[in-house]
């Protein structure tokens, strides 16, 4: 039952109780035909609201408006009272112009005796206002539920998206990991396999020349130590070229991290870094993001904080790594074992590490640099 059928049917029983009441004060003769028709006008009113098909539906409000209309003019004047119901519920199945369709409603005015053109009015007119409301009621839920489907299907065709970007971003990072392989491969083979060959076969050759040509085959040798070297020094440079440089590693480490971190708490965490980066060993970027992530720990149990900020500046001879929020503070706290644990973390690479409540709260781990 939909807010339309559920007030139509409230109008119609609201007229079907006084013109009960009509009859009963009224009219004792008529009184069983007319409790009779009444109830097959209720009848139909609710097999309405609980039949779905729209067929069927304009079927049972057409047939209640036929016999109300018949028994108004064949039968009791007080069926009058009926039309109104009647008239609005056709209405309500046939919505196109329904509101200029509602002037039909006042044709009886022209049939009803003038003692009863009163009842009538107000009637029509208490019928034509929740017919009125209703459907804007409808209308309007009608509306959000367009909304709400755009909206569903809005959030499906995102998901498909993202489901489809996650997919890419993994099979880039599949080929570009199969495209390194092969870079190295290749790199191994180009230089290193060539160079490895080159000595192989001099001292292949030296080894039988070494009891005929004792100097010929000390010179090959010598060209096979030579071209070794090479070849380890070629393996050498490979692996540097390789191995990403610690500042990269790091800088990237803490900014995902910081990035996770903001996505999953709903703070905004601003990261900021000044000065020479390529500085900092991998033990200064331990240190770091892991006392990073003991104060923004910290900073979500107890802070109650709006905003987290995080600098890193590399000084001449020190790296200093600041955590702030805008948080309750604390001008005396105890330090428990996650301060500790920062403490006794820069101590190793003979640091420190300042805590200041007073503005908020602000972890500075300060790290020197040899």
């Amino acid at each position: 039952m939909n807010g339309m059928d559920f007030w139509m049917l409230i109008s119609r029983l609201i007229v079907i109780f006084y013109t009960a009441f009509l009859f009963v004060s009224a009219d004792r003769l008529y009184t069983p035909y007319a409790v009779l028709f009444l109830l097959l006008y209720l009848s139909l009113g609710i097999a309405v609201c609980m039949i779905r098909p729209p067929a069927w539906r304009r079927g049972i409000t057409l047939l209640a408006l036929a016999l109300t209309v018949w028994l108004s003019v064949r039968g009791h004047p007080a069926f009058l009272f009926l039309l109104p119901p009647a008239i609005f519920a056709v209405l309500a199945e046939y919505p196109v112009h329904r509101y200029m369709f509602c002037l039909f409603v006042f044709l009886p005015f022209l049939f009803i005796p003038y003692g009863d053109l009163p009842a009538y009015t107000v009637i029509t007119l208490f019928c034509l206002a929740i017919f009125v409301l209703a459907a804007r009621s409808n209308d309007r839920l009608k509306k959000y539920e367009e909304q709400s489907d755009s909206m569903r299907s809005s959030i499906e065709k995102l998901t498909k998206q993202l489901h489809s970007s996650t997919e890419y971003i993994k099979q880039s990072e599949y080929t570009g990991k199969l495209e390194e392989r092969n870079r190295l491969s290749q790199a191994i083979h180009d230089k290193i396999g060539h160079s490895m060959t080159g000595a192989l076969i001099q001292m292949e050759a030296a080894k039988r020349m070494l009891s005929s040509h004792p100097e010929k085959a000390a010179d090959l040798l010598q060209n096979a130590i030579t071209i070794s070297k090479e070849g380890i020094e070629d393996i050498r440079i490979t692996l540097k070229n390789m191995k990403p440089p610690a500042e990269q590693m790091g800088i990237h480490r803490l900014r995902t991290f910081i990035d996770e971190f903001s996505a999953k708490n709903g703070l905004p965490v601003p990261f900021t870094y000044r000065g020479d980066l390529d500085r900092l060993t991998q033990m200064h970027w331990r240190v770091i993001q892991e006392n990073v992530t003991e104060a923004l720990t910290n900073t979500m149990k107890y802070a109650d904080a709006t905003q987290i900020s995080i600098d890193i500046h590399v000084l001449n001879k020190a790296v200093k790594a600041e955590v702030k929020d805008n948080g309750n503070g604390a001008v005396r706290f105890k330090k428990g074992l996650g301060m500790l644990g920062m403490e006794e973390r820069a101590a190793v690479l003979r640091g420190t590490v300042i805590f200041d409540g007073t503005a908020g709260f602000s972890v500075t781990t300060l790290l020197p640099i040899e």
